[in-house]
């Protein structure tokens, strides 16, 4: 079997999977419930995002058979990434990546879209979140993708439906994106620094983001990304957006938080915005 290394260095999430489990634990009963086809979640390292993305995936819905993992990091105009891998290796073991599923996607993108591309690159977007997605769902397969920050994005996650009812798969997407990087460490910085700038990101930069998200409006979650440096992976959330729309009514915000809440700083540098939205 041809496996997926780590890729990510210590630091980024527990290698042990007894600290796996004592961090989500906690999050194993959702208010929201369980039955959320798609889902939005941060993909910082775990002290600062962690329990963020916790809290979208333990809403996700528990028969899934294959979950479909969406990362980012693309720009308009790349083509769809996806690991050509048999499987990946998180903590819990392997976890083996759907290859039906793999296939007629990337059949349907390729008609209908543009030809995939293997991802061969590394990037934290995805395996950040494997070893939250092998906890919660121990028996299921994996679909690895990323997906560029551009409208066809959007039809792409609609394709994922389509591939899936073609194969009789019951699946769920999680989509990882962060939301506004600011600050020195990130070269934008249009509101100063301190307590104002972060207020403005959470209550006006951040907020119009998920607002376009819980709107479920493609072009303006795309517009605010473009125009405003909201999110470093629409992609990613258009592709949930899309395969959301051909399940889900109504979605939520469940939480939103900085990396200053994690510091616990209140006038930072630098820092960036994290949510977890879910579709249900």
């Amino acid at each position: 079997m041809f496996l997926r290394e780590s890729c990510l260095p210590p630091g980024w999430y527990p290698r042990n999977k007894d600290e796996i489990e004592e961090f989500l634990a906690p999050y194993g009963n959702s208010s929201f419930g369980k039955n959320a086809s798609a889902a939005i979640a941060p993909h910082a390292g775990w002290y600062y995002s962690g329990s963020t993305a916790a809290q979208a995936l333990s809403t996700l819905n528990q028969k899934a058979e294959t979950v479909v993992v969406i990362g980012g990091h693309l720009p308009k105009g790349t083509p769809v990434l996806m690991a050509a891998e048999d499987g990946v290796k998180t903590p819990f073991g392997t976890m083996v990546i759907d290859a039906e599923l793999r296939a007629e996607f990337e059949k349907q993108v390729s008609t209908e879209i543009k030809p995939t591309k293997p991802d061969r690159y590394n990037d934290n977007t995805v395996e950040v979140l494997l070893p939250m997605v092998h906890y919660y769902f121990p028996k299921a397969a994996l679909l690895w993708l990323r997906f560029p920050s551009e409208l066809s994005s959007f039809e792409a996650g609609k394709l994922l439906d389509k591939a899936a009812k073609a194969l009789g798969r019951r699946i769920v997407v999680l989509a990882s994106a962060d939301l506004t990087h600011y600050g020195e460490n990130y070269g934008f910085s249009p509101k100063g620094r301190g307590k104002p700038a972060l207020e403005w990101v959470k209550n006006v930069n951040d907020a119009a983001f998920i607002n376009a998200v819980l709107e479920r409006n493609p072009a303006l979650v795309l517009e605010c990304a473009e125009k405003d440096f909201s999110s470093c992976s629409a992609g990613a959330v258009l592709g949930a957006l899309g395969f959301a729309s051909t399940q889900s009514k109504k979605a939520k915000l469940l939480e939103y938080c900085t990396s200053a809440d994690a510091l616990g700083d209140d006038a930072p540098a630098s820092f960036v915005g994290y949510a977890a939205i879910s579709f249900l």
